[in-house]
């Protein structure tokens, strides 16, 4: 049995579980792309937040490439789940290839999803991540790991569906989670759901340049003053 219509059903659910959360100025969101954007754009415009993008690529295992076996995001962070890699005899250099082509796309991605637009500063902030769902977590740990090397004041996440045992795992990991829903068993995300279909980059782009429209004045100065310190 579904639990959500689909991401903007789930994205309305999460919105009203976080509205503590409205209106604050320390506050951003960022989605993981491509099906975290749906919901992530739900909760940013209800509760009136900036939202970005956090490019996240799962490296999969050859062969069998909805296996993770690891995972990379923006700015470099990299985890790699051992208790997949070992078991398996993945070697080092097929890991190294997996790792460089999933760079190249994240990069694709990073450039096609913003276009021109510079991406929100998190400095100082509080980080809300969003994605569609949590299975394994390593899509979300690496970009946990890859905002705590940034100069943030916490991260938050927030999914609508989990794994019960991931969801717990990142409660270790973060500041908050908010998981509204963890089944057991729990087979995957997308069972959750009536309407699963994937989410294109065009409308990636869409919803984060109507974001950028609809966010707080405040939030559209931070990011201009960002791209004026790094230019």
């Amino acid at each position: 049995m579904s639990l959500f219509l689909d991401r903007r059903d789930a994205g309305e659910r999460l919105a009203e579980a976080l509205q503590p959360l409205a209106g604050r100025s320390d506050v951003l969101v960022l989605a993981l792309p491509r099906g975290g954007v749906p919901v992530g754009y739900e909760i940013a415009t209800r509760l009136g937040l900036p939202l970005d993008v956090l490019v996240v690529r799962k490296l999969g295992v050859p062969g069998h490439e909805e296996l993770a076996m690891g995972a990379i995001a923006s700015g470099g962070a990299l985890v790699i789940n051992r208790d997949v890699v070992g078991p398996l005899g993945i070697s080092e250099a097929m890991l190294q290839r997996v790792i460089a082509r999933e760079r190249a796309e994240l990069e694709r991605r990073e450039r096609a999803f913003r276009d021109d637009r510079p991406p929100i500063d998190v400095t100082g902030k509080t980080v809300l991540l969003v994605d569609d769902g949590l299975a394994t977590g390593s899509t979300m740990l690496a970009a946990v790991r890859a905002l705590r090397a940034r100069p943030i004041a916490g991260i938050m996440v927030a999914v609508p569906v989990a794994a019960p045992d991931v969801c717990e795992q990142f409660r270790r990991e973060v500041d908050q989670i908010v998981c509204l829903a963890t089944p057991e068993p729990f087979y995957g995300v997308g069972l959750w759901y009536d309407d699963f279909s994937q989410t294109t980059d065009e409308e990636v782009r869409e919803l984060l340049e109507r974001a950028a429209r609809e966010q707080p004045t405040s939030a559209r100065a931070t990011a201009g003053a960002s791209s004026a310190t790094t230019s």
